[in-house]
């Protein structure tokens, strides 16, 4: 396959502050996703959790599942354990044939954390990079025996922020660890993603797209805003909309070959930015972007 695009329903209800679209039926979200051209959409906070009515759910409205994150706890439970908290969630995705299992550490994280400031994201030292990277390879070989790519997600707040971060992560794990490139995140902590695709092509498991206000993420942190608050005053956008270029970023994808989902995905306060709107929008400029790349891509 060539690239197909998706759709993060967090526009429209986001799972973190679950005051923002808290009241939008799912009906709407998929509708909108459906309407708008997206070909899949990530898992929810109010998608259904049993297969037998998530799959009509999606067949019904021409999505296909993309895949959906998990909240991990490995610097805190061993691998064993863990697979057992993800015993649900991976059974779910594999029943509707969704190909990518989305991860990132949250034991110790902020992000979920109104009063934390951005400024106190946890770090590892280098024992705990090791025993962390291992289990995360152990992790990903036992996801990718299920037939799923595990797909890590860099985040700010979390262990996996910047470069530093970054380069550390790969070198303590193996190559069943992929990645989730995370346009907006990267660029806010620190990391080209150009760079980042470039740098790790076998790694790239996954692409979410997001803009940024940088000005707005500046004046957030400066002030000791938390990620939620900076999310609240707009520090995130869709592509079309904030200082981000993306026809570099499908370039980069080109040149690697990269072959799977390139997700549109934006933490907005769906009351003043309206996920259809920013959602056509962000679709429309990675398709005129993947064109000009000469990205193939698949409806």
């Amino acid at each position: 396959m060539g690239i197909r695009f998706g759709v993060s329903p967090i526009a429209w209800a986001n799972d973190d502050m679950p005051e923002l679209g808290g009241d939008t039926p799912l009906e709407t979200i998929l509708a909108d996703a459906r309407d708008i051209g997206f070909a899949g959409i990530e898992l929810g906070g109010k998608f259904p959790r049993d297969p037998a009515r998530l799959e009509p759910l999606l067949d019904g409205h021409g999505l296909e599942l993309v895949g959906g994150w998990f909240s991990g706890a490995l610097l805190v439970q061993d691998v064993a354990a863990e697979l057992a908290s993800a015993k649900a969630h991976l059974a779910l995705l594999k029943a509707v044939g969704a190909p990518v299992f989305i991860y990132a550490e949250t034991s110790n994280a902020i992000h979920g954390r109104m009063e934390a400031p951005m400024t106190s994201s946890p770090r590892l030292d280098a024992g705990g990079w090791r025993r962390f990277g291992e289990r995360l390879t152990a992790l990903a070989d036992a996801i990718a025996a299920e037939g799923l790519a595990f797909a890590y997600h860099h985040h700010l707040g979390t262990v996996v922020e910047g470069p530093d971060d970054l380069e550390a992560f790969v070198e303590a794990t193996g190559p069943s660890v992929g990645l989730t490139v995370d346009t907006g995140h990267a660029a806010l902590g620190g990391i080209d993603p150009v760079t980042l695709i470039r740098a790790y092509p076998r790694r790239v498991a996954h692409v979410h797209c997001k803009n940024v206000r940088r000005p707005v993420f500046d004046e957030a942190r400066a002030q000791g805003r938390s990620f939620l608050q900076g999310v609240l005053a707009g520090m995130f956008t869709t592509p079309g909309d904030g200082g981000m270029d993306f026809e570099p970023v499908m370039q980069a994808l080109a040149d690697i070959g990269y072959r799977g989902w390139v997700v549109v995905e934006a933490e907005q306060d769906p009351a003043l930015a309206d996920p259809r709107r920013y959602g056509a929008l962000g679709l429309a400029t990675l398709r005129r972007a993947a064109g000009m790349a000469g990205l193939e891509t698949v409806a």
